[in-house]
């Protein structure tokens, strides 16, 4: 072999190790910003993620407090972790070390809804190998998001599928808790029949969980309204048939996304701040939050979420 191939195989080589996705550990110690920071946690063909995090007032590196990271919605294809800024600040207030994440998506990055899932199992990997300088317990750290977001989050804890490549295995991608917004765990028969293009492309992807014996426990959320209720139901009950925890709550006449509604909307009530108080308290009840809600919706709401499953 001579001196040219040698050194043409040698950058063909390095240019195939920079093409592939890889968890960026912290450099050195974190100074958060106003309690906040962005870093880059994975470099993937298709550009850098970031994550944004989140640290109580009090928090120091080597603590080990739980910790929560959530996924935007917004089908696999739009969508930004401004959406969850505030539901992240709120559990940080609480004593987590939250963060809100990127993951690849169409309109960005052009890729399809596989890569989305394998980047959340990476952020949850990513927050496990990073957990002493973020000072984060490996063993508590929730997986949350809305929509697609919670898709994702739902597919990091059980699906295999689609583990990302060239990662360090022996660093679980599974987090040890769900909070799921209306996720996406299939399609009602409306939807099937109005989007045949988008479930096509879509279905054998959101509807690759498998429920198992012994997996995280997880609450759901999704407004009667909303076809993918369904799919949702299906996951709670296989997941209580399975001896794990699982809690479905519904919101009356409310359809897709009803959870982002804050304050007194059109008269019914402020969603956002009665699944964020349901949601804390499911935290609490893990032992991950200490103390009762430090959120309430305003004096007069009339609306209320319906616990369907368990009875």
């Amino acid at each position: 072999m001579n001196r040219l191939t040698v050194l043409f195989t040698s950058a063909a080589l390095m240019l195939a190790q920079k093409a592939q996705p890889a968890l960026k550990p912290i450099d050195g110690d974190l100074h958060p910003s106003d309690h906040k920071s962005t870093v880059i946690f994975k470099t993937t063909p298709q550009g850098d993620l970031k994550m944004n995090l989140y640290f109580p007032k009090d928090w120091k590196p080597g603590d080990r407090r739980p910790g929560i990271v959530f996924f935007f919605g917004g089908g696999f294809v739009g969508g930004s972790p401004r959406q969850f800024a505030h539901t992240a600040e709120y559990f940080a207030g609480r004593g987590m070390v939250a963060a809100s994440s990127e993951y690849r998506i169409r309109n960005i990055h052009h890729t399809e809804a596989q890569k989305s899932i394998e980047d959340a199992k990476s952020a949850v990997r990513w927050l496990r190998m990073n957990a002493r300088e973020l000072g984060i317990d490996p063993n508590r750290i929730v997986a949350g998001g809305g929509s697609a977001g919670g898709t994702c989050a739902a597919l990091a804890a059980y699906n295999s599928t689609f583990e990302p490549e060239g990662e360090d295995k022996t660093i679980s991608s599974e987090p040890n808790a769900l909070v799921l917004y209306n996720p996406a765990l299939g399609f009602g028969r409306n939807f099937n029949q109005a989007k045949p293009e988008q479930i096509r492309t879509l279905e054998p992807v959101i509807s690759a969980w498998s429920v198992r014996k012994g997996g995280p426990p997880a609450i759901l959320f999704y407004g009667t309204a909303d076809e993918l209720q369904e799919t949702g139901r299906a996951f709670v009950e296989q997941m209580i048939a399975a001896g794990n925890r699982a809690e479905l709550y519904t919101a009356a006449g409310q359809k897709h996304g009803f959870f982002n509604e804050r304050g007194i909307a059109a008269g019914v009530g402020p969603w956002h701040e009665l699944v964020l108080q349901q949601t804390d308290r499911f935290l609490s009840s893990l032992g991950y939050l200490d103390g009762p809600p430090e959120i309430a919706p305003p004096p007069g709401t009339t609306a209320a979420l319906e616990r369907e499953l368990p009875q």
